[in-house]
């Protein structure tokens, strides 16, 4: 069975207060999307990689490729106007039947552990979707009021959502429009049940300036 890590990276550096993109800011000497090259590589020898990114960045990619003697085979697609189009254009790069990883780009802390859920999950019922109970109370507001909510029936989704590629890259084309927020959304417009698997809680989203701190405690030696 073929394997696919679709890694999209498209964001900006405006909430780290750095013009550089997130995903080219360096730890330790390499950049955060090179260390999420390194979980999927590490975790299975066979993977295949689709790596997405605005155009005007590649160059940019290629030329830190050289410099930090990055040698993994990917094949490239173009991000597009919004996060939809984006991975619909990576998945447009993946031929034949198989399991596809659609991670962030920034989320180089992804366990091998919450890569055999999701692999092993996707196997078994056609997808799997990695989350993690929240551990601080939740309340929800709306109209000037709130109130509080089970927090037992709520959960943080993180990426890779994971898909058999031939209903996933169906579900991408027969959307009716673009409008979600997430790739198992998309599925679930279908009419697909999402399966849910145990995701790891250091596995964040690089974002804030503080991300960076809570990355660099993981992947640096101590």
């Amino acid at each position: 069975m073929k394997k696919f890590a679709l890694i999209v990276a498209g964001g900006s550096g405006n909430r780290m207060n750095n013009s550089l993109p997130k995903q080219f800011l360096e730890i330790g000497g390499k950049t955060v999307l090179m260390y999420t090259f390194e979980a999927f590589a590490q975790f299975s020898t066979d993977i295949n990689f689709v790596l997405v990114l605005p155009e005007n960045q590649v160059d940019y990619w290629k030329e830190l490729c050289v410099h930090h003697n990055f040698r993994y085979n990917y094949e490239l697609a173009f991000g597009g106007a919004n996060r939809f189009q984006s991975v619909k254009n990576g998945l447009d790069k993946i031929h034949g039947e198989g399991i596809v990883f659609i991670h962030d780009g920034v989320r180089p802390l992804v366990s091998a552990q919450t890569l055999n859920n999701c692999l092993s999950g996707a196997t078994k019922h056609g997808n799997a979707l990695p989350v993690i109970s929240p551990s601080e109370s939740v309340r929800y507001a709306a109209d000037g009021k709130n109130n509080a909510l089970d927090r037992s029936n709520y959960f943080l989704v993180q990426t890779p959502q994971t898909f058999k590629i031939s209903e996933i890259k169906n579900a991408y084309h027969s959307a009716p429009n673009e409008n979600f927020t997430d790739d198992a959304s998309v599925l679930e417009n279908t009419g697909k049940e999402i399966h849910l698997v145990e995701g790891n809680r250091e596995n964040i989203k690089i974002t804030w300036p503080q991300d960076i701190i809570v990355a660099k405690s993981f992947l640096l030696p101590q």
